[in-house]
């Protein structure tokens, strides 16, 4: 080998040590960045989870409270006007999932409701006397999950049609 190849030889070594060092600390920039990268997204679909499932339970409490006040005006209004408790198996397995909370139903306001014109149709009697009332309420329930202890308070408001002696008992 001649001198002039000898030293071209040394330089390439010389080179080539020195480009593995930074080529390891470029490696280990990289993979150190690489990580932070998988860390973060896996808090953020982490953090992105946790929000899903508390909207799930808030919706699912909301379809509850709606449950609870439909059983409420379902049956006959005015003879149970006490706070109520109702149990509601939202996923239907057979298991009590929320707890519906209904406080006593306040009478907002009575308006007399339309009469319909006369006809010549006979009605009976129960149909032909005394007048009806548009009665307005504000139902509040307070929903409790069973399995987490989350809670929602839902107020509705809702319109019951009453007879003049049920709206006299019930909504003064």
């Amino acid at each position: 080998m001649t001198p002039s190849a000898n030293r071209y030889a040394s330089k390439r070594t010389a080179g080539a040590c020195r480009q593995r060092g930074a080529t390891l600390i470029i490696g280990l920039i990289m993979l150190v960045l690489i990580t932070l990268i998988v860390v973060n997204a896996f808090t953020l679909s982490s953090s992105n989870l946790k929000s899903v499932g508390n909207m799930q339970v808030r919706e699912e409490a909301l379809a509850a409270a709606n449950q609870a006040v439909e059983r409420l005006i379902s049956a006959p209004f005015t003879d149970a006007l006490g706070a109520q408790e109702f149990k509601v198996d939202i996923n239907k397995d057979g298991n009590d999932d929320y707890t519906v909370a209904v406080a006593v139903p306040k009478c907002i306001r009575a308006l007399k409701a339309v009469t319909a014109a006369p006809s010549d149709v006979e009605m009976p009697v129960v149909m032909s006397t005394g007048s009806t009332w548009n009665t307005e309420w504000d139902i509040d329930a307070a929903v409790t999950d069973l399995a987490s202890g989350a809670a929602v308070r839902v107020r509705q408001g809702v319109r019951v049609l009453l007879s003049q002696v049920k709206k006299d008992a019930a909504c003064p």
